[in-house]
């Protein structure tokens, strides 16, 4: 197994609030991977003391230990235990009912010398490929469908969508929310590579219509993650160089770059 974990910061003034492991049991026998985008609340009012990398700190670091040493569980059990867990640890201090409490995207896998178990909540992307050379994206698509005039209002995403039935899912507080992952599992002959990625690496697709999850995947075996992100970047300052002033950029707000990870593994 070969993998390629790369993380870097929108603004190198801000913490990075992304996530990313890679977990190898001892036993040698398979492993997981790990990936979060930590969402950034619109003010510092979110009723927690803690910073969004702390939650993402917490509740990944509680999915890469669970992921492989608790093979007993589903990835939608591993999710909801993790979240309890990590709503424990600051359950005392912090208000975990308000909708902008910390919370995270997820993309999370499993191998084992049979089964590769997959699970995304929202949008997060993790890609499939097969010995082929087939990329299937794994996606869970309800943030793509809200309509873009109701993300603008922070009132109206919080009391209407976020974690909501009709809008959207995060990983806060609620270990209820695991089952609205999108979830599965394949016949591990049938994966080559697994490569998840947060939505600020995942825009070279999705935002700039760079190529195909194929095309992604092939330019991270002949260039590396890096040079994703690097490519990511370039794109992201032309679309700003180009912007009106006061128009909303790349992320849908004055921000030019977001932060971007990617791990890919070869199996």
């Amino acid at each position: 197994m070969r993998s390629e974990l790369i993380s870097v910061p929108g603004d190198p003034a801000r913490p990075d609030e992304d996530y990313a492991s890679v977990g190898l049991p001892a036993s040698g026998q398979g492993g997981s991977i790990v990936v979060l985008d930590g969402v950034t609340p619109p003010a510092t009012d979110h009723g927690c003391l803690h910073s969004v990398p702390w939650f993402t700190a917490r509740l990944g670091g509680a999915l890469g230990e669970l992921s492989v040493s608790r093979r007993d569980l589903t990835l939608t059990e591993v999710l909801a235990l993790a979240i309890t867990r990590t709503a424990d640890a600051h359950r005392a201090t912090c208000d975990l009912s308000h909708p902008r409490t910390p919370q995270a995207t997820v993309a999370l896998a499993r191998w084992s010398p049979q089964t590769v178990e997959y699970l995304v909540l929202c949008d997060s992307v993790l890609l499939v490929g097969s010995p082929s050379g087939t990329v299937v994206p794994v996606l869970d698509d309800r943030l793509s469908r809200v309509p873009r005039a109701a993300l603008t209002s922070h009132a109206v995403t919080d009391a209407a969508l976020r974690n909501q039935e009709g809008g959207f899912f995060t990983a806060a507080a609620d270990p209820s929310v695991a089952a609205r992952a999108v979830t599965g599992a394949l016949p591990r002959s049938g994966v080559r590579t697994l490569t998840a990625l947060t939505d600020g690496a995942a825009r070279w697709v999705e935002k700039f219509g760079e190529g195909t999850w194929e095309d992604l995947v092939a330019l991270l075996h002949k260039e590396g993650a890096e040079s994703l992100i690097t490519r990511v970047r370039t794109l992201e300052l032309t679309a700003a160089a180009r912007r009106t002033p006061g128009s909303p950029g790349p992320l849908g707000s004055a921000k030019t770059h977001d932060d971007a990870t990617v791990v890919h593994v070869v199996l």
